[in-house]
């Protein structure tokens, strides 16, 4: 997957997850790294195939790795995280080769993966909003109480 490694080489990609790791270093919460995105990816690519949905891999994975870039610039700007992501990816993808209509495919995934289940109509935002949820392994984290997620939407059981 050429143009996933791209994404991943991208200058605008590596700088904002250079910033994201470095400002989440000592954070106690789950953290948004690159193996966060590829649980994600992974997770999606597994809903796509249970459901024969027949989504490209290259397009789950692009989604996956871009969904929590613009993480930074909520931390330092207060941009939703969403909203900088999406607008992020625009760049990323345009530079990487992707048609416009997967770009708006990947975009509109990307605006709704932090609302509930039902935001999206498309496969790709619905699989991009449960696999980012159930990544998380709620039910063993140090800092499960701390966390401000609510109660619904943290995994505290072992569950697929």
């Amino acid at each position: 997957m050429k143009r996933i490694q791209d994404i991943f080489t991208h200058p605008l990609y590596q700088e904002q997850l250079s910033l994201l790791m470095d400002a989440e270093k000592d954070r106690i919460f789950c953290r948004h790294t690159v193996e966060h995105f590829l649980d994600v990816a992974r997770l999606m690519y597994l809903y796509n195939l249970e459901d024969s949905a027949g989504l490209e891999k290259e397009l789950i994975y692009a989604a996956a790795f871009l969904h929590d870039i613009g993480r930074y610039e909520q931390i330092a700007k207060g941009t939703p995280h969403d909203i900088a992501s999406a607008r992020m990816a625009k760049t990323i993808l345009n530079d990487c080769g992707f048609s416009d209509r997967d770009i708006l495919a990947i975009q509109d995934a990307i605006l709704h993966h932090r609302g509930n289940e039902n935001h999206g109509e498309s496969h790709l935002a619905r699989y991009l909003y449960r696999a980012d949820k159930q990544s998380r392994n709620c039910f063993c984290c140090p800092a499960s109480r701390e966390c401000n997620w609510p109660l619904s939407k943290k995994n505290m059981e072992i569950d697929y």
